[in-house]
């Protein structure tokens, strides 16, 4: 071989080279992909696939799933209508989960599904949350009982060690108005400087047996820092029973 072939065939080398490893490099940068918390494998140190460890969300299995404590079925405002009341608890202390699923079946007194609605609840660590869901249409059909459901695979817990909603304290729970028109009034203090906007509430009556027997819900524009405010319930019809308790949950959802 020649000087200048062997020239040639040398720097044909070094380009074929430099190009290889060009590809190398770029499939490798192609086709790797880093452990994160979302490829769907169980890798840097997570307790499970893409959860706990390094994670931000806890995993499901490791959490106690939510419990529905009941579902109560009340007659709704207009006559074609229902409202229902449930009451969901999350046992975990130190774990939260936001906009978790949850899916509420209405049926008649044949067992015939008259209705199927969906919607979500936060849960903040180791509350016991209310879903009221008023005014549901049913046409002609009688509602007799009411089931609310939440997969155990549905909430993301990722960890809380405290509650980090500002509520407002109740106090002054009156019940005035009529028997045919009653009215619940309470007092809401602000227990911070800063100003509450738009605060929820939801208020449950209850009979002597510990039966919710009403329900409503009322939007309190503001609350100024260190302040009060007065909510006001109302019906336009009588309680079905006497009665015995009265409680007034701000259902402010998670920040």
């Amino acid at each position: 071989m020649s000087w200048a072939a062997r020239r040639r065939f040398f720097i044909l080398l070094i380009i074929g080279l430099v190009l290889g490893a060009f590809l190398i490099v770029v499939g490798y940068v192609t086709l790797h992909h880093a452990p994160s918390c979302s490829d769907g494998i169980q890798n840097e140190g997570e307790q499970g696939v893409d959860c706990g460890g390094p994670c931000p969300y806890l995993c499901t299995s490791l959490e106690q799933p939510p419990t529905v404590l009941y579902t109560t079925v009340l007659p709704g405002a207009a006559p074609d209508s229902a409202d229902i009341v449930a009451e969901i608890e999350n046992k975990n202390p130190t774990a939260a989960a936001k906009a978790v699923p949850y899916t509420l079946r209405l049926y008649g007194a044949d067992r015939t599904l008259v209705q199927q609605l969906t919607g979500t609840v936060d849960f903040p660590p180791g509350v016991t949350m209310p879903v009221f869901v008023p005014n549901i249409s049913v046409g002609s059909q009688t509602v007799t009982e009411a089931f609310l459901s939440i997969a155990s695979s549905a909430p993301r817990w990722y960890a809380l060690s405290t509650d980090p909603r500002i509520l407002p304290t109740v106090s002054n729970t009156m019940l005035g108005g009529t028997n045919s028109a009653p009215r619940i009034t309470v007092l809401l203090t602000n227990p911070s400087a800063v100003v509450l906007s738009e605060v929820p509430l939801d208020v449950l009556v209850t009979d002597v047996q510990g039966n919710v027997i009403a329900a409503s819900h009322t939007l309190v524009p503001s609350i100024g820092g260190g302040g009060t405010a007065q909510a006001t319930f109302t019906w336009n019809k009588p309680f079905p029973g006497a009665p015995s308790a009265i409680q007034v949950v701000p259902v402010v959802p998670l920040p």
